[in-house]
């Protein structure tokens, strides 16, 4: 069984995910252990938004399901992504 996530993990991991863009990430302070995740193109826009249970993002195999999941909507929306995989 794989150890969970803490949420700076997930944050690293959500960050490389979306490479070349870059990925704003972060939690809110109030508490609910949600992860927000914004990803942003070279002109500063927003291209896709996130939120992620904190019960997903400390399953690595949930985490990884997710980001693919976003993955794919924003290739089906033209945008390039590079490759990439979940670290394990």
């Amino acid at each position: 069984m794989t150890a969970p996530l803490r949420i700076n993990e997930a944050l690293l991991i959500a960050n490389h995910a979306f490479k070349p863009f870059q990925c704003v990430a972060w939690a809110p302070q109030d508490g609910n252990g949600e992860l927000n995740l914004t990803v942003i193109d070279r002109t500063n826009s927003h291209i896709g938004r996130k939120q992620i249970p904190s019960s997903t993002y400390s399953d690595p195999a949930q985490l990884e399901q997710v980001l693919q999941q976003a993955r794919a909507e924003l290739s089906e929306e033209g945008h390039a992504l590079q490759n990439w995989s979940m670290p394990h």
